[in-house]
Order: C-alpha cells, then structure tokens, then sequence
C-alpha cells in the first residue's frame, strides 16, 4: 500500500524519513478508528471527537471553545452541533457568562453513547499498538514527549524573530 512515506528515498534526510513515518502511521491509524466509528456506531469522527470535548466538560462549552479544541471553523461546529441536538445527544443552553453565547452540554443519552463508543474506541487503540511491547511504547511515549518539547520551544522562539527580522527591514 502506497503511502505518504512512500515519497522518500535513502538520499532523503533521516529528520524527513522519521516526519513521513509518524504521520504515515497517524493517517492509517486515523483511518481504522473512522472506519470502525462508522461501521460500529453509524458516526464520524469528529461526531466523537466533539463528544469527546464535552465529556470532559460537564458544565458545557461555548461554540468558540468547541471551534478551537478541535481545530476546525465554527460553522463545522454548528453544524456537528445541529445533528448531535437533533439526535438528543447535546443540547444547548444560554451560557451563564455570556447572554451572546450558548453552552453546550451532553445529554444523559449523550454521555452514555460517549461512554459507550469511547469504551470500544480505547480497545481499538490497544489493538492497534498491540504490536509494540510495554518498554517500546514507554520509549516511544517518552521520545515523542521530548520532540513535542522541542517543536513547541521552537515554534514559540519563532515570532519573536521574524519580529527581529521586521525591526531589521524597518530600520534599513
């Protein structure tokens, strides 16, 4: 099966070999859990990965919330939103705080499909790692955590110099 990974060659960088691997695996691994999301409990997922968001909030999330967490628009979260309350999964309330916004909440159906599907879901994962011994997925638990450190110092060193970079092509 062709992949991302499939693009590099021995003359390609050890940085990029490593960079395609990790996201080849992340892709295929994706791919099983929305298949099976799909085929075992007829929803997508990121039906799950919005339900998911507010099960770990009680108290609810406003849209703008529900928009950053996941990583999308905010009309994908209303339109998530709109399917899940029309199902009697989520509903929404005025949110305390803000008269402009709505808080969204699971309901008591909501959560125990959560629960259920996140139950299968986590035995999904184990499945699909079985393959990597403890001491493996420890080490590669660990190294991943020291990379995830290392791009987030770096991409939070990288603003202030192409501030540095502006002042430079200002004062030139």
């Amino acid at each position: 099966m062709r992949d991302l990974e499939s693009r590099v060659s021995d003359e390609h960088h050890q940085a990029l070999k490593l960079w395609l691997r990790l996201l080849s695996c992340t892709t295929r691994v994706e791919g099983v859990i929305r298949n099976r999301l799909r085929a075992q409990f007829e929803t997508s997922l990121a039906r799950f990965d919005l339900l998911a968001q507010l099960e770990r909030e009680p108290q609810g999330l406003r849209m703008s919330e529900l928009s950053q967490r996941l990583m999308v628009t905010g009309a994908n979260v209303t339109g998530l939103t709109d399917q899940l309350e029309a199902e009697g999964l989520v509903r929404r309330a005025a949110h305390p705080g803000d008269r402009r916004a709505f808080a969204v909440r699971l309901t008591s159906r909501g959560r125990r499909q959560f629960r259920r599907m996140a139950t299968v879901h986590e035995e999904w994962v184990i499945e699909l790692f079985s393959a990597l011994g403890a001491k493996q997925k420890d080490s590669m638990y660990a190294l991943l955590g020291d990379l995830k450190q290392h791009v987030t110092a770096v991409d939070g060193r990288a603003p202030s110099r192409r501030k540095a970079n502006r002042a430079k092509e200002h004062a030139a």
